[in-house]
């Protein structure tokens, strides 16, 4: 770790890995970091956690990185803790252009894209066939595709800023889970990479996790 943060074991508080998409981030941007920590994995009976992955409050508290004293909540703020701590990880790309490009993609993610929230709410264990997209969300769907076109296209793939994954890859891994839970048609471009996502080791081991995580939570088991 950089000397300007202290020699303590890390540990991240996530809540479930089955339906909560922000735990998987931090989870992966942690990974990407190459840090060593533990996951303080939070109760259903926590109303906070059950809060949060109904989406009854605008304020979540998870993903949680602690280091020591160092506290920083919301994948945003943990990636870029990540960066000051591991700056040459590769948790962004090299060039200030492309670094720039990131970051606003991140930021994207992090705060836009509600609708498809709420469409398409994260549950890896489920599949939906034939199930009919909200209009709503139809142009989240279109901008993510475009962003991941663009990306590809600019950088050669297969990842979002090229050979390896980034940041930007952990902030959009749980829409391609998204798309492949509801079956949404995509061009071949974006088929493409959510399959990379899909087959990238790290999001296997998450989704084995989440498979063996006890169902607590009827409300997001529903049938759409």
């Amino acid at each position: 770790m950089s000397s300007t943060f202290p020699a303590a074991t890390a540990s991240l508080t996530i809540s479930s890995k089955n339906y909560s998409s922000w735990a998987l981030r931090g989870w992966l941007l942690c990974k990407l970091a190459k840090i060593d920590f533990v996951e303080d994995l939070q109760s259903f009976d926590d109303p906070s956690t059950r809060a949060e992955l109904l989406h009854l409050t605008p304020s979540f508290l998870v993903p949680k990185l602690t280091i020591g004293a160092v506290e920083a909540w919301g994948s945003w703020a943990i990636a870029e803790v990540l960066n000051e701590i591991n700056p040459h990880s590769g948790l962004l790309p090299e060039s200030p252009e492309a670094r720039a490009h990131c970051r606003s993609i991140c930021g994207e993610m992090h705060s836009g894209f509600t609708n498809l929230r709420a469409a398409l709410p994260m549950n890896l264990k489920a599949k939906h066939e034939n199930f009919k997209v909200w209009a709503g969300a139809k142009p989240d769907i279109q901008r993510i595709c475009a962003i991941w076109r663009d990306c590809l296209k600019r950088y050669g793939g297969p990842y979002l800023f090229g050979a390896q994954p980034t940041m930007a890859d952990a902030m959009f891994a749980p829409v391609c889970s998204r798309f492949q839970t509801y079956s949404v048609e995509l061009d071949l471009v974006a088929q493409q990479y959510c399959k990379t996502i899909l087959q990238w080791d790290l999001l296997e081991a998450w989704r084995q996790s989440a498979l063996n995580e006890p169902d607590e939570l009827e409300e997001l088991d529903l049938e759409f």
